[in-house]
C-alpha cells in the first residue's frame, strides 16, 4: 500500500496512539480524518476534524456520509473500565463491549461498503497483548478485546472478496493517558505508530510492536499451561 495516496480515518485521534497514528499518516502524505466524539479536541495541523462516537449508529453513519472517501480506516477508539468480570459493574463490562467489539463492528460495517467502492484498501484494528491473555486487573477489556481479536479475523475472512483487506495490532503497555496509573515498563506510542504504519504498508494482516506480544503469542500453541503457569 502507497500511503502518501490513501485517505485514512482515525478514531480516538485526540490523544495517545490515536493522535500518533494520525501524525504518522500526516508525515508519510496521507489523507487524514481525524475522529473524536469532540472534534474540538483534535490538535492536529493538516487533519480533518471529524466528529464520531462509535457506540453512537447514528453518529458512524453520519461520519461515514462525510468521509465516503476513505480507503484506510484505523479502528483505535478504546476504553477500559478495569471492571471484573464477577464484581465489576455490568454497565462498565457493557461499555467495553460496546465499543471495542460492537462498536468496531459498527464502523466496519458503515465503512467497508466506502473501501471496496473505492477501489479497495485496508482496516487495521488496533487490539492487544491481552487479546491473547487476561488479567485479573483488566477482566472484562481483556475479554472484549479478545472478542475483537476473534472479530477481525471473521471481517478478514467475509471481506477479502472485496479488495478490503483486514488486519489487527498487538501491543502491550503504552505510555497513554489509559494505563497512566500502571507502573511497569511503556512503549513510546510514536514508535507504536511507526511500527503500525510500516505494517499497513506491508500489506501485513498481523502486526506485533513489541517482544511481549511475540512471547504471548507463541505461547498460544503452548495452552493454558503455557501462559498461565499459576496453573500447571
Amino acid at each position: 500500500m502507497d500511503i502518501s495516496q490513501q485517505t485514512a480515518l482515525v478514531t480516538g485521534a485526540n490523544r495517545g496512539l490515536g493522535r500518533q497514528l494520525a501524525l504518522e499518516l500526516i508525515s508519510r502524505g496521507a489523507t487524514v480524518y481525524a475522529g473524536a466524539r469532540n472534534p474540538d479536541s483534535i490538535q492536529l495541523p493538516g487533519a480533518k476534524p471529524l466528529q464520531i462516537d462509535i457506540t453512537d449508529p447514528n453518529s458512524v453513519a453520519a461520519a461515514a456520509e462525510v468521509a465516503g472517501d476513505v480507503t484506510l480506516l484505523i479502528n483505535n477508539a478504546g476504553v477500559l473500565t478495569g471492571a471484573s468480570l464477577i464484581n465489576g459493574s455490568l454497565d462498565d463490562i457493557h461499555s467495553e463491549f460496546d465499543t471495542h467489539f460492537f462498536g468496531t463492528l459498527s464502523m466496519v460495517r458503515a465503512f467497508a461498503p466506502k473501501i471496496a467502492s473505492n477501489g479497495g484498501g485496508t482496516i487495521l484494528n488496533i487490539l492487544s497483548v491481552l487479546s491473547w491473555i487476561s488479567s485479573v486487573n483488566s477482566a472484562a477489556y481483556s475479554a472484549a478485546k479478545a472478542a475483537e481479536w476473534a472479530l477481525t479475523n471473521a471481517l478478514r475472512l467475509e471481506l477479502a472478496d472485496q479488495k478490503v483487506r483486514v488486519a489487527g495490532l498487538h501491543v502491550g503497555y503504552m505510555d497513554t493517558d489509559l494505563i497512566a496509573h500502571i507502573t511497569a515498563p511503556k512503549l513510546n506510542t510514536a514508535d507504536v505508530a511507526k511500527i503500525a504504519i510500516d505494517g499497513i504498508q506491508a500489506d501485513s494482516y498481523e502486526i506485533l510492536a513489541d517482544e511481549l506480544s511475540r512471547k504471548v503469542q507463541k505461547g498460544l500453541a503452548g495452552g493454558v499451561s503455557a501462559l498461565y503457569p499459576q496453573f500447571v
